[in-house]
C-alpha cells in the first residue's frame, strides 16, 4: 500500500505512530477493538511512576556523583526543572493529539515528515542503548555480589536468557511488574528509615552539603544533570493510555506533570539520603557500583543483599521490556519496508514473535561487553534530550503559529514556558561529553542518509513510522 500524494496515508492502510492511536494528524485508523475508558488520574499516576522505576537513581549514582563532585541531588534538581517544563509541553501536545504520545508524532505534526523522521531516528538511540545499559548494570552488580564470576559472563548469560524468553513470548515478568515495583518501594522505605537514623550520628555531614558547597561547579552540575535525564524517560508513557482514560484531555496532562514531579522528588530524596549516609564519594571502590558502598554503610551485608535483590529484579524486568520493545519496533519498520523486510519484518508462525528481530537485538546488545556505563547512559540522554527539545518547539509552532494563539496568557502558556523548557534541555544537551556527541552525530548523519535513500532524495513521501502494533 502506497501513501497518497503529499505524504498522507490512506485511512485503510497501515500507518506508524509510537502510541496506540486511532487518529493521527487528522487521519483516522481502523478500530477493530475499542478500548474501555476506565482509568482515572490516580491510576495514570501510579502507572507512570511504575514505568519510571524508583531505583533508577542507582543506575548512574556513582558516575554522576563523581562528575558533580558530590552534588548528585543538586544535579537532580536541575534535571527536574528541565523535565518539568518538558512535561508541561507534553501535556499541551496531548491536547492536540490525544491519541498519540511521543516526541516523534508531535514533531511530525508540527514540522512535517522529514523533521519527524529524524526525531524518531534519534529516539532509536534510547531503544538501542537501554537494553545495553541494563546488561552492563547486571554485569556490574552481580559480579560485585559474586566476585568469583566475571561481569562478562553475567552479561552474556543475561542476553541469552532475555533473548530466549522474548522469543518464546513469555509474559510472566510483565505481569509481575507491579509486584516488582512494590518490592522496590518497600526497599526505599527501609532505606529512608536507615537514613533518618544516621542524621544525628556524630560526624554526619551538613544536610545542605549535597545541594551546595564551596567546591560546587555549575559546569559539573550541568554535565551530571544531562546524564540524569534517562531517569525521566518513562513519564511520557502515560500519554499512551489516552484511549483508556475517562477524560484524557484533562487527566493525561495532569498525570504527566504529577509523575514528573513525584518521580523527581523521589530521585532527589534518594540521592540526598545516599550522600548523607555515605558522604566520602571520593572513596568509592567502584563508581559504577557505588550503591554497594552506600548500602554497606547504611545497613551492612543485609542491606547490600536486600538492595541487590530489589535492584536486579527491577533491572531484569526492565531489560525484558526494553528488548521486547526494540524488537517490535524493528519488526514494525521491517513489516512496512522502512527496514529490510526479510530480516526484520517477519513473525514466527508457531511462536508468534519477531524471532529474527529479537535475535538481532540480542547480538547488538553484546556491545555491552565493550562500552562503559557512562557512555551507554549518555547516549540514551543524547536521544532523549534531542527529542524533548522538539516537543517544546512543537508547542510553540502548533499553538503560536499554526493556531495563531498570541493573545494575553497564550504567550506565557504556549511561548514562554515551552521556550524555557527548550533552552533548559539544550543547555543540558551541551553538557554531554565529546564522545557522546561524536557517536550521536554519526547516528544522526546515518539517519539522514538513510532518509535520503528511502525518499530517493525527497522525490518520494517521507515514510510514517507507526509503532503501535
Amino acid at each position: 500500500m502506497k501513501p497518497e500524494p503529499g505524504g498522507n496515508i490512506n485511512a485503510e492502510s497501515r500507518t506508524f505512530t509510537y502510541a496506540d492511536a486511532t487518529t493521527f494528524a487528522g487521519v483516522t485508523a481502523p478500530q477493530h477493538n475499542k478500548l474501555h475508558r476506565v482509568l482515572g488520574l490516580p491510576s495514570l499516576v501510579f502507572f507512570g511512576l511504575a514505568y519510571m522505576v524508583p531505583l533508577a537513581i542507582f543506575d548512574t549514582y556513582g558516575i554522576v556523583t563523581q562528575i558533580t563532585l558530590g552534588h548528585l541531588p543538586a544535579a537532580y534538581v536541575l534535571t527536574l526543572a528541565a523535565m518539568f517544563f518538558t512535561a508541561y509541553s507534553y501535556g499541551r501536545m496531548v491536547e492536540v493529539l490525544p491519541a498519540a504520545g511521543s516526541a516523534y508524532s508531535y514533531s511530525r505534526h508540527a514540522f512535517g515528515g522529514r523533521t519527524g523522521f529524524m526525531v524518531g531516528w534519534t529516539l532509536m538511540l534510547d531503544y538501542i542503548f537501554l537494553p545495553m545499559l541494563n546488561y552492563i548494570l547486571i554485569g556490574i552488580y552481580m559480579s560485585e555480589y559474586f566476585p568469583g564470576i566475571p561481569a562478562a559472563w553475567w552479561i552474556i548469560g543475561a542476553i541469552l536468557l532475555v533473548t530466549v524468553l522474548n522469543i518464546l513470548g513469555i509474559k510472566v515478568v510483565a505481569r509481575m511488574n507491579f509486584i516488582i515495583i512494590g518490592f522496590q518501594v518497600i526497599f526505599l522505605a527501609f532505606f529512608f528509615t536507615l537514613f533518618f537514623t544516621s542524621i544525628g550520628r556524630e560526624g554526619a555531614p551538613s544536610l545542605l552539603a549535597p545541594f551546595y558547597s564551596e567546591n560546587m561547579r555549575i559546569g559539573a552540575i550541568v554535565s551530571g544533570a544531562a546524564i540524569l535525564c534517562l531517569s525521566f524517560l518513562g513519564f511520557d508513557a502515560v500519554s499512551t493510555l489516552s484511549e483508556e482514560t475517562k477524560n484524557p484531555k484533562r487527566d493525561i496532562p495532569r498525570a504527566i506533570m504529577l509523575c514528573t514531579v513525584v518521580g523527581g522528588l523521589i530521585f532527589i530524596l534518594s540521592a540526598w539520603a545516599g550522600h548523607i549516609i555515605f558522604p566520602d564519594w571520593q572513596t568509592f571502590a567502584d563508581p559504577d557500583a557505588a550503591a554497594v558502598d552506600v548500602m554497606g554503610k547504611a545497613g551492612g551485608a543485609f542491606m547490600v543483599s536486600f538492595f541487590t535483590a530489589a535492584y536486579m529484579t527491577g533491572t531484569f524486568a526492565s531489560t525484558m521490556a526494553a528488548q521486547a520493545s526494540v524488537s517490535r519496533i524493528l519488526y514494525a519498520m521491517g513489516r512496512d519496508r522502512v527496514l529490510p523486510y526479510t530480516l526484520f519484518g517477519t513473525v514466527h508462525r508457531t511462536l508468534g514473535t519477531p524471532v529474527r528481530a529479537t535475535i538481532f537485538v540480542g547480538i547488538v546488545s553484546l556491545i555491552a561487553l565493550e562500552i562503559d556505563l557512562e557512555l551507554a547512559a549518555s547516549m540514551i540522554s543524547f536521544g532523549a534530550l534531542a527529542a524533548f527539545s522538539f516537543v517544546n518547539l512543537s508547542v510553540i509552532k502548533t499553538y503560536l503559529f499554526d493556531q495563531g494563539k498570541r493573545q494575553g496568557s497564550d504567550l506565557l502558556r504556549y511561548g514562554l514556558l515551552p521556550g524555557f523548557g527548550f533552552l533548559l534541555t539544550v543547555w543540558l544537551w551541551t553538557g554531554l561529553s565529546k564522545t557522546t556527541f561524536t557517536v550521536g552525530i554519526i547516528w544522526v548523519v546515518v539517519g539522514f542518509s538513510y532518509l535520503l535513500y528511502l525518499t530517493r532524495m525527497f522525490k518520494k513521501p517521507v515514510p510514517k513510522l507507526d509503532l503501535a502494533d
